[in-house]
């Protein structure tokens, strides 16, 4: 007797179509899976073996044979256990009338019940694209299944209330998105009213969420560096549905989605221990994960004590930087995620921290504090757009009863640059500012006379490189952006130069 049922796999962050075929025939009991199983595919036989039993069904005495189709991709994980159960009986004709476009995915335990697993969310829309009209999956993973329209999710508990469903003899609802909370609101995060002082520091974060710039702070321990980057999220304009779908696709194949989830709509901040390794910060494995960067798609990405990273971590990140994307490349194949986002850097001036601090004293040598600060590599620097100096707070400062300004008066100045931007790159692939290529840095930075005579002169002061030259161009527009002039006058040049200021220290 022969199955056939519908599943889906993983392939790094895309889903295909996988089909679960089983045959049972005469000849002594043997259970065989093939079409390039890893371990936990190859170990689901016992499951589905135990989970039969314990649900009260008849477990096929037979030669059991399932394939995998198709037998060229590596299937991996324990995703196949509830279509290889439904295949085997439907096989033994103890189950019938499952229609060809009903798919199924889900863990087994022992005695039936389905376990969370991971990646769901791309694995239906894979399936509505392939025209699935209705997919099972385990109750834990009822959130993500919300989201998507045009297919019918069932949450399922156990096996039991699977068959009884399929012999109609109690229904499943479908899942309602109304029944799932969205990670979403400005109101649970920091706000920048709580931050006193540091009004530079604030502006240059300011320019930075307007045009997707990156940013490196410097400051002595204590000046708030932390508590402005955590607040930088409460600024970012609000994600797109599209945006959402991407970044709650990564975090659905990273297993890092809270069950009543349905969508994440709060742009994500990622802020990696300096201990992290160069697979955790970029991703990898032997079937490589998302690591720090992807799950920082669409939102910031924190690296504090920066010098504290190693040196091959740091440098892993210049190619993801620039490209927006990663590539993972391994024997069996090469994995590719999204990774486009902004970083925000913050690092003391020398070993001890107060190199240059008003009124404590630095206790390293010139040749510590060089090599400290050139454990940060000049191509690195040259990718973060925005240096700024964050200096201690003065105490008049932090005794002040008047708050600082909240982040919503903030992000609705940075929504309103956007807004430009998004009109500006209409019909192009560019997002922001920070993206632009140098096509089109030479089209949309146009400048006044006097701001193009200053920018030749600290050009050639600072020794900058092309890349710098670009970026003070694309800060400048941003700048601009925000004042909404159509070209680039002498005081956006100008404080955009500012904010490169770290160029000529690094050089000495």
């Amino acid at each position: 007797m022969f199955s056939k049922i519908i599943s889906f796999g993983l392939f790094g962050i895309e889903a295909y179509k996988v089909i679960v075929e089983a045959d049972i025939s005469g000849g002594l009991p043997r259970f065989d899976v093939v079409g390039l199983p890893d371990t936990a595919v190859s170990e689901s036989k016992e499951r589905v073996r135990a989970a039969i039993k314990n649900s009260g069904l008849q477990y096929p005495v037979s030669r059991i044979t399932v394939n995998l189709a198709p037998a060229g991709l590596k299937k991996e994980g324990a995703i196949y256990d509830l279509p290889i159960l439904i295949s085997l009986l439907c096989a033994n004709g103890q189950l019938s009338g499952v229609n060809e476009d009903t798919a199924f995915l889900g863990e087994l335990s022992l005695d039936g019940e389905l376990r969370r697993i991971r990646g769901v969310l791309p694995m239906i829309l894979c399936a509505k694209n392939s025209g699935i009209k209705r997919i099972f999956i385990p109750e834990d993973n009822a959130g993500e299944g919300a989201v998507v329209k045009g297919i019918d999710v069932f949450p399922v508990k156990n096996v039991s209330s699977l068959i009884d469903h399929l012999n109609s003899k109690a229904l499943i609802s479908p899942v309602s998105e109304s029944s799932y909370k969205e990670l979403y609101g400005y109101e649970n995060l920091p706000d920048f009213a709580d931050v006193k002082g540091q009004t530079e520091a604030k502006r240059a974060l300011e320019v930075a969420a307007a045009g997707g710039h990156n940013v490196l702070m410097s400051g002595p321990p204590g000046s708030g560096k932390s508590m402005l980057a955590k607040r930088l999220p409460s600024i970012l304009p609000q994600m797109s549905f599209e945006e959402s779908i991407e970044t709650t696709n990564i975090y659905s194949i990273a297993g890092e989605l809270p069950k009543d989830i349905s969508l994440m709509r709060s742009r994500p901040f990622r802020s990696p221990h300096h201990t992290v390794s160069s697979a955790g910060l970029t991703g990898g494995g032997a079937v490589p994960r998302p690591g720090e960067v992807s799950l920082a798609h669409n939102g910031v990405l924190f690296l504090d004590e920066l010098p504290e990273f190693s040196r091959s971590t740091l440098e892993s990140l210049r190619q993801p930087i620039e490209d927006g994307v990663i590539s993972i490349s391994r024997a069996a194949a090469k994995f590719t995620y999204p990774c486009s986002l902004m970083v925000v850097c913050a690092m003391n001036p020398c070993p001890c921290g107060y190199y240059g601090h008003p009124t404590r004293e630095c206790t390293c040598t010139e040749s510590a504090a060089k090599r400290y600060l050139s454990k940060v590599s000049g191509p690195l620097l040259d990718r973060l757009d925005i240096h700024i100096s964050v200096p201690p707070v003065e105490f008049e400062e932090l005794s002040g009863k008047q708050a600082g300004e909240k982040s919503a008066d903030i992000r609705a100045r940075v929504e309103k640059a956007r807004a430009i931007q998004a009109e500006r790159f209409k019909g192009t692939k560019i997002t922001c500012n920070a993206k632009m290529d140098s096509a089109a840095t030479k089209q949309f930075c146009v400048m006044t006379e006097s701001a193009q005579r200053i920018l030749k002169l600290s050009f050639e002061r600072l020794s900058l490189s092309a890349r710098a030259y670009d970026k003070i161009l694309r800060i400048a527009r941003t700048i601009a952006d925000l004042d909404s002039a159509p070209v680039i006058d002498l005081p956006h040049i100008t404080e955009a130069i500012q904010y490169r200021s770290f160029d000529r220290r690094f050089e000495e």
